[in-house]
């Protein structure tokens, strides 16, 4: 794995690793990178079925007559 010099600001780090729980600067820029980009997956997933959800894709679970069919 490459290494990348950035600049970091300190206090940052500081609470991110608190929040993670990771005792490096590298484990804690690590777990900070893999979360915002889970979340991100997240976020757009969640606003893809929101979109369905609009479009009215999923009216028929409404209509017990329908709904485990």
């Amino acid at each position: 794995m490459p290494k990348t010099l950035i600049d970091v600001d300190e206090d940052l780090l500081a609470a991110a690793a608190m929040a993670f729980g990771t005792r490096t600067k590298k484990d804690t820029v690590d777990a900070a990178l893999g979360e915002g980009a889970e979340r991100k997956k997240r976020a757009l997933a969640l606003a893809r079925l929101a979109a369905r959800a609009d479009a009215g894709d999923f009216d028929m679970l409404s209509d017990k007559e329908n709904y485990r069919r």
